[in-house]
């Protein structure tokens, strides 16, 4: 024999094989079904397993949080004392809850288990826990027995699914619906400080919660009009938003800062977040720009809110001047600040240190920005203003106009490293039982002298300082301008000064 068999025997043989898979198939099922995993969700709900109706949502990873929150207010209303349960099994973390479910059901490869916890930011110093992979059974708005279920997902994005398992779709999309009102009723990000990074898993998207600085205008040194200016624009639209809805008025704002890097557009950004209480701040620096998109769209959930991009020019710079692969993120950028509505209370703030080579479409076309104001280096009096400030713990007895005098074209980065030196030449002298009893023109003298020495020409310029003759200047961040520019009083974009 040759082993081979022939046309109606293979026929047979393939039938026989398909009643014994089948036959086995059903005998798993049954035997699963009446497991004690699908017989919680099963039993709990009222009809056979595959008679369940499963709605469900997605969520970035860092809404876990406030969506723990959310089933928990709703748990708390519907069910009190309600007590979760989980899925055991290996590499649960990879699918759906449904295909963990629908396994356990076919093959018996998860069983019930212990619900899985871990634990969420809800505050710069504090955390919560959270359920990570879980399910509970509760009620509907109108009693309708449902199972409420939990997942985070480790897929190439980490997202955390609500699922919703009930007789009906209508029961179930009423459940994750009334889940979701609470979530954002409960989102422990609403007016937090937060800012993202990615993670070193590929690349996810986090965010990190950050104090709120608490400024007082004294400590903003600014020239005359100017920090008025911006708080009127961003402050005062949020003193009166109401009013201005009524009256027809938008409330979306933009706000551009620039100047010479060093001259206080970071501190100025710092200062409006304290004046902002109850407001989410979401700022974005460096790689974190790549995360625009989520942080608009959390801006918009989150509102009143503001969104702070520093040193925009990374991501917005004239097109003209730059290659074609800059584009994606200026396009993200542009679209997220037109996507966000008139009404919504949301404030844009941008800095740059190279306003001359800013994406047109971003610096002109009303709508985006609203209000530029250069932030410049500071006169004379407003270098004094800067050594009193940093020195405020201390005594002056030095002559501060003498001080000013020499340094002119620096920045308050570069006054607020002087008066570090200063201290420490006056630590180093040790000239007295207290050597910090007063800072004195000596001290003064010597710092300046080791900041103005050619050797530290590159140290000048990256505390912003202005070149002095014959150093070399490529850094192009000496921008000319009255100040304070308005561009909804120049509806074709084209700004104008107005000493501020």
């Amino acid at each position: 024999m040759d082993g081979s068999l022939d046309l109606d025997s293979a026929r047979a043989l393939a039938a026989g094989l398909q009643r014994l898979l089948r036959a086995a198939g059903n005998r798993i099922t049954l035997d699963n079904a009446e497991s004690p995993l699908i017989a919680r969700i099963a039993g709990h709900v009222g009809v056979p397993f595959h008679d369940l109706v499963m709605v469900g949502q997605e969520y970035k990873i860092w809404e876990n949080a406030g969506l723990q929150r959310g089933i928990d207010a709703y748990l708390a209303a519907r069910t009190p004392g309600a007590e979760w349960f989980g899925v055991a099994g290996a590499e649960r973390h990879h699918d759906n809850l449904s295909t963990l479910l629908a396994e356990a059901l076919m093959q018996g490869t998860y069983s019930l288990g212990r619900p899985e916890y871990g634990t969420a930011a809800v505050g710069p110093q504090e955390t919560m826990e959270v359920v990570q992979l879980g399910l509970v059974a509760t009620a509907a708005p109108d009693g309708s027995p449902v199972v409420v279920g939990v997942l985070t997902r480790e897929s190439y994005e980490a997202l955390c699914v609500l699922n919703v398992f009930a007789r009906d779709r209508a029961t179930a999309a009423a459940v994750r619906d009334e889940l979701d009102r609470l979530r954002l009723e409960h989102e422990v990000m609403r007016g937090q400080v937060l800012t993202f990074s990615g993670s070193e898993y590929q690349q996810n998207a986090l965010v990190a919660f950050l104090p709120r600085p608490h400024l007082a205008a004294s400590d903003v040194v600014l020239p005359d009009g100017r920090l008025e200016a911006i708080e009127a624009h961003v402050v005062g639209i949020a003193e009166h938003a109401e009013q201005l809805l009524a009256a027809g008025q938008h409330l979306k704002r933009g706000l551009l800062l620039h100047g010479p890097p060093g001259t206080g557009k970071t501190h100025t950004v710092r200062y409006l977040m304290g004046r902002l209480l109850g407001y989410t701040i979401i700022q974005l620096t460096g790689p974190a720009m790549k995360f625009l998109d989520d942080a608009v769209a959390l801006a918009r959930s989150l509102q009143p809110a503001v969104v702070i991009v520093e040193d925009v020019d990374l991501v917005a710079e004239d097109r003209d001047l730059v290659e074609s692969s800059a584009g994606p993120l200026l396009f993200t950028l542009l679209d997220a600040m037109d996507g966000v509505a008139g009404d919504a209370d949301v404030v844009f703030v941008l800095t740059t240190n190279r306003v001359e080579s800013l994406e047109r479409a971003l610096s002109e076309r009303p709508g985006r920005i609203d209000l530029a104001v250069e932030i410049p280096r500071p006169d004379a009096e407003g270098r004094i203003d800067l050594l009193r400030l940093y020195a405020r713990e201390l005594r002056l007895a030095a002559d501060l106009d003498a001080v000013a005098a020499r340094t002119e074209g620096v920045t308050a980065s570069f006054i607020k490293e002087l008066v570090r030196r200063a201290v420490l030449v006056a630590l180093r002298a040790g000239d007295s039982p207290d050597p910090l009893d007063a800072l004195t023109d000596a001290h003064f003298g010597t710092a300046l002298t080791e900041m103005f020495d050619p050797a530290q020409s590159l140290t000048r310029g990256l505390l912003g300082a202005a070149p002095k003759p014959g150093e070399d200047d490529d850094r192009e961040d000496a921008v000319p301008g009255a100040g304070v520019y308005v561009a909804d009083a120049f509806p074709n974009g084209e700004f104008e000064g107005e000493d501020g």
